[in-house]
């Protein structure tokens, strides 16, 4: 089989879209209008929070407004990973109790179900498999890491995972090198766009209008700005993450953190049979620039990890196209895993933009001073995390209208978190070039030295970013 890179299709969105079409676009706004919610952004956080929320109050005016179309972001392009994983958790944890934290754990093990349950409820038919999500260990130093990260994820109240050694790793999926896996039911893996287009269906059956081919350059209170007119409302949602940076005031708010996938051709029998991977769980790994991987629906292999991982100014890419030394770094991890794929071909490449605040925690706020809300941040944990974050904007709402109170969800301790901004340009830059540049060479060292434990240059690497 042909091996080069060359031959894949570069961009057009992603593979998902290559696979099940591009949607016709809906109509713009044509000119200023007025409803009672309006929510910027066609993403999963977007839909999720107008589906809740009309089905919650029927009688609200709900307008979304999306710049291409819905899913052309990262829900259109992420890994397919429904995943209980929020970023932030530990943060949390030592700002709020670790009740609470444990709290909004059990709440993101709960998402995962709840999304696999509307799904299904408003047959929407996404490709979705409940085989958890299995992180292996390829080196000791990593097997050290997974087995701590074990530890504290019991601690959190995850007492149905579990935890594996090299043979029963294999028993599961034959990852080359691999000496130990820690494996949760909390996880599914899905196709991304059939469930960003049965959402935006589901939402416009129940009466939310849509508009998209609609940029917003401006939110103030009230307000929703674009180029075709205003849209007025007393909530004004903002939904847009890893494109938030495009937003007037917003440049240095959240940083749009890169990350790029491959997709393989479909494999044969006999080569699904060298590999295992029977149960479908969604795959990653303990490396500090971690991968990511599902088997589709179709006999694939998607695999991703960050590629080039931020642009200067916080510029995103044009339509997934992604740099050829970025398709031949994935391959890499792909035969690194699985030496037996090394004449597999790569038919599609792409990327996509996730959101990173400066303190790596996912949050959902509504200001009831200004009727302004957020939710995002999820650092590449968006697809289940922006069903609570909905939920949650939901409750928010009608708390603040006086339709509802005080709920489980706006209590949780990641509600109204606020942090600061990034750093302005070239420190922006420099800073997270550097920080993936010490990550790749940890990794390198811990492959070539098997005898050490994990990187200090990592753990630094950390503390500077302000992940820990």
């Amino acid at each position: 089989m042909n091996s080069s890179a060359s031959s894949a299709v570069n961009g057009g969105v992603s593979f998902w879209y290559a696979d099940d079409g591009l949607p016709a676009v809906r109509e713009p706004l044509t000119g200023d209008a007025s409803a009672d919610v309006v929510i910027v952004g066609g993403g999963y956080t977007g839909l999720w929070t107008a589906y809740y929320l009309k089905k919650a109050a029927p009688f609200l005016r709900i307008t979304v407004l999306e710049q291409k179309f819905c899913g052309y972001g990262a829900s259109g392009r992420n890994g397919g990973w429904l995943y209980n994983g929020i970023a932030g958790r530990d943060r949390y944890a030592r700002l709020h109790g670790h009740e609470a934290a444990v709290r909004l754990q059990k709440a993101m093990n709960d998402t995962v179900a709840e999304v696999v349950a509307v799904a299904r409820a408003e047959g929407i038919d996404a490709d979705i498999h409940q085989g958890g999500v299995l992180e292996v260990a390829t080196t000791p130093a990593q097997l050290a890491r997974l087995k701590a990260f074990h530890a504290h994820e019991l601690s959190y109240g995850e007492t149905d995972r579990e935890l594996y050694g090299a043979r029963e790793t294999a028993e599961r999926i034959r990852v080359a090198d691999a000496v130990g896996s820690t494996w949760t039911p909390h996880g599914a893996r899905l196709h991304p766009v059939k469930l960003v287009k049965g959402l935006a269906a589901a939402v416009e059956a129940l009466g939310v209008t849509l508009h998209e081919s609609t940029p917003v350059t401006e939110i103030r209170p009230k307000h929703a700005v674009t180029p075709y007119g205003t849209v007025r409302a007393p909530y004004v949602l903002r939904c847009t993450e890893g494109f938030t940076a495009a937003l007037k005031g917003q440049r240095r708010t959240w940083l749009p953190m890169n990350s790029s996938m491959i997709a393989t051709e479909p494999l044969t029998e006999e080569q699904w049979a060298a590999i295992g991977w029977a149960g479908r769980e969604t795959l990653g790994d303990m490396a500090h620039a971690y991968m990511y991987a599902q088997r589709t629906a179709d006999g694939r292999i998607a695999l991703g990890g960050r590629g080039v991982p931020y642009r200067f100014g916080s510029r995103t890419d044009n339509d997934g196209r992604t740099q050829e030394a970025t398709v031949a770094a994935l391959r890499e991890i792909l035969t690194r895993f699985f030496p037996s794929l090394a004449g597999v071909r790569i038919e599609h490449a792409w990327s996509g933009v996730l959101g990173v605040p400066r303190d790596w925690c996912a949050t959902v706020t509504l200001d009831r001073s200004t009727g302004l809300g957020w939710a995002g941040g999820y650092v590449g944990s968006g697809v289940a995390t922006a069903n609570l974050a909905a939920r949650t904007l939901r409750d928010l709402v009608r708390q603040d209208s006086g339709q509802g109170g005080r709920t489980e969800l706006t209590e949780l301790p990641w509600v109204g978190h606020r942090v600061r901004k990034w750093e302005p340009e070239p420190f922006r830059w420099l800073g997270v070039q550097g920080m993936y540049a010490t990550y790749r060479a940890a990794d390198r060292r811990e492959r070539r030295h098997p005898d050490i434990r994990s990187s200090r240059l990592a753990r630094l690497a950390d503390r500077v970013a302000g992940r820990h």
